[in-house]
């Protein structure tokens, strides 16, 4: 006698990764890097499959999607919108927290344009997250499993995804200034490595650049309370860099985010060459076109470790 749906619907169920979100809620205020204005953020707990939304509160709750579809801004920061002229920007630190803490399904309510830079990294989301607990939903985890390899470039940088056990990504960055120059850095975003090795590299930006962007009435928010400001050869933060390799691992921090737009964790590997946020939306658009290259898929618990730090923090998830 053959193997019953139920029996497998049962092995399938006990061999899975579960959905997880918020237990409570939890809120921050900042201020908007671009916009310089103040802002307030909540995260609260959703239901299962809602996946990421955004909502502005400030002007009556729009709702806005977390997803690749609703980017309608990516020069110098990511920027949702519903399509009726409501958008959220700088979404990218907020969203690679929510990856690296594996919160499939969460609320996010804003109050302004734009979600609070806080200190240039994420790591003051992933306290938010810790603050909050997380807690098991009686659902699988659905991930996207890259199954052919696709790339783009989009003027001097070049992004790809291929088949992987996991997401990894392999990034290469190269400025004029020697206090960033050439680098380049290989991590899996897996066992907790989201925190420990990406979540606290902050933003960074260049101080002749930052005062032109001052002078248009731009990056209002900036300081060096919340960025990384390179002069020529130095860094003008008196803490100097929290890691040797700073700038890279900020921008894989921003790949985690912009790929975690594609609605669900992405089982793959990326490659990126000077990519940006730019770069990482064209290249799900490129993903998702052609319906060869990915599938969604449930993450088992007997892959290579998970997709996404779904273990960051064991000991505060429960079920629901």
């Amino acid at each position: 006698m053959g193997i019953t749906k139920a029996s497998r619907n049962k092995e399938q169920r006990a061999n899975s990764v579960w959905q997880r979100t918020l237990k409570s809620s939890v809120s921050c205020v900042g201020v908007g890097l671009h916009s310089g204005k103040p802002a307030s953020l909540t995260l609260q707990p959703a239901a299962i499959d809602a996946g990421i939304v955004f909502k502005r509160t400030d002007i009556g709750g729009a709702a806005i999607p977390a997803k690749w579809d609703h980017v309608v801004d990516s020069r110098m920061c990511t920027t949702i919108g519903d399509g009726n002229g409501v958008a959220i920007g700088t979404v990218e630190h907020l969203m690679a927290a929510l990856a690296g803490c594996g919160i499939d399904n969460a609320v996010v309510e804003v109050d302004g344009p734009e979600v609070p830079i806080m200190d240039g990294s994420a790591q003051p989301f992933v306290a938010m997250v810790a603050t909050a607990g997380v807690v098991n939903q009686d659902a699988p985890r659905q991930v996207i499993r890259v199954l052919k390899t696709v790339s783009v470039e989009t003027g001097n940088s070049q992004a790809r995804l291929s088949p992987g056990s996991c997401l990894s990504l392999d990034v290469a960055i190269d400025f004029a200034s020697g206090a960033v120059a050439k680098q380049s850095l290989s991590i899996g975003v897996v066992n907790g490595s989201f925190a420990r090795e990406l979540a606290g590299a902050r933003t960074f930006g260049f101080l002749h650049e930052v005062e032109k962007l001052w002078a248009a009435g731009l990056a209002k928010g900036g300081s060096l309370d919340n960025a990384v400001v390179v002069s020529g050869d130095k860094v003008l933060n008196q803490e100097g860099l929290r890691f040797d390799d700073e700038f890279v691992r900020h921008k894989i921090l921003d790949a985690v985010g912009d790929l975690y737009l594609a609605g669900a964790p992405i089982i793959g590997n990326f490659h990126g060459v000077r990519s940006g946020h730019a770069t990482n939306n064209a290249l799900l658009k490129a993903l998702f076109t052609d319906s060869r290259c990915w599938k969604y898929d449930l993450l088992r618990g007997d892959e290579t470790l998970s997709a996404i730090d779904g273990d960051i923090f064991p000991e505060l998830a429960e079920t629901a």
